[in-house]
């Protein structure tokens, strides 16, 4: 992944942006083209390349029907199907290859005093990403738009800590988890900042498989707090690890997407490129 491909992203958020205003009336492709100045044949081009599907095809993937089909066809909760079936190549579950441990008390209570963090920016194909991690795995990632801003919110999020711009093993194999080819991930380790109700909730994100979507209140029906659905929603928006806990599967249950840390643009554009990466 290069600079290029944050580029291409930038392009295909515009498109996206311009997508999901519009769906409704089902845009042809030289309207889309038109709205982000390419010429159709490029921009049929460059979206294919991105999205792994054509546009019109996308379009299927981030309508609002989409996300209700796909809450309608469980009849159990979206964990009980997961459990049930198989789930192999790219449908399998993120906690067969995501180990998640929370900082000890102290380390909490201390703002991470004594804890060194490595950081690094990469590409991806949403733009660019900020990873940090300890010695013990991954404890930051974070989309942005802005070097300077993504790096004081991670310093708040550790403010005792030390901070090096570094890349290690770590932040390799995270990135690795763009890769279309969705096969043979390595293990990666999670060292997250929360309390014990946030780590419960980001460890139920894991469960959701890659091309499916579920609701707050389904979350917290499987955390055992089904009247928790706020609360839920709170701890969801303070995941401190984007993509990796899928944050971003989480939608509203009238079947909208809602809101996303990172941009709603963003968040459409990844849940429509897990189906497609499905769909493939």
């Amino acid at each position: 992944m290069d600079s290029q491909q944050t580029l291409n992203y930038q392009r295909i958020a515009a498109a996206i942006s311009f997508l999901e205003s519009h769906f409704q009336t089902q845009p042809e492709l030289e309207e889309v083209a038109a709205h982000v100045h390419l010429s159709p044949y490029h921009f049929q081009r460059l979206f294919t390349e991105w999205a792994g599907v054509s546009p019109k095809k996308f379009l299927q993937f981030i309508s609002t029907q989409h996300a209700k089909n796909l809450l309608k066809t469980h009849q159990a909760s979206i964990f009980d199907a997961t459990f049930e079936t198989g789930l192999s190549n790219t449908s399998r579950l993120h906690d067969l290859f995501v180990q998640i441990e929370g900082m000890t008390p102290g380390e909490y209570k201390n703002g991470g005093k004594n804890i060194s963090i490595n950081y690094s920016f990469s590409d991806s194909p949403f733009g660019e990403v900020l990873v940090a991690t300890t010695s013990r795995g991954i404890c930051h990632m974070a989309f942005t738009d802005d070097r300077q801003a993504a790096f004081e919110a991670l310093k708040n999020q550790f403010p005792q800590a030390s901070f090096h711009p570094a890349k290690d093993i770590f932040q390799e194999n995270a990135i690795k988890i763009f890769n279309k080819d969705q096969n043979n991930l390595p293990l990666m380790k999670l060292h997250l900042r929360g309390t014990p109700f946030q780590l419960k909730v980001w460890e139920s994100l894991l469960k959701i498989p890659m091309g499916q979507l579920t609701t707050y209140g389904e979350i917290a029906s499987h955390i055992q707090h089904p009247r928790a659905a706020r609360a839920v929603g709170t701890a969801i928006g303070q995941n401190p690890v984007a993509f990796l806990i899928p944050c971003h599967r989480v939608i509203q249950a009238t079947g909208t997407f809602g809101g996303y840390m990172w941009g709603k643009t963003r968040k459409t554009a990844i849940i429509g490129w897990e189906s497609a990466l499905i769909q493939n």
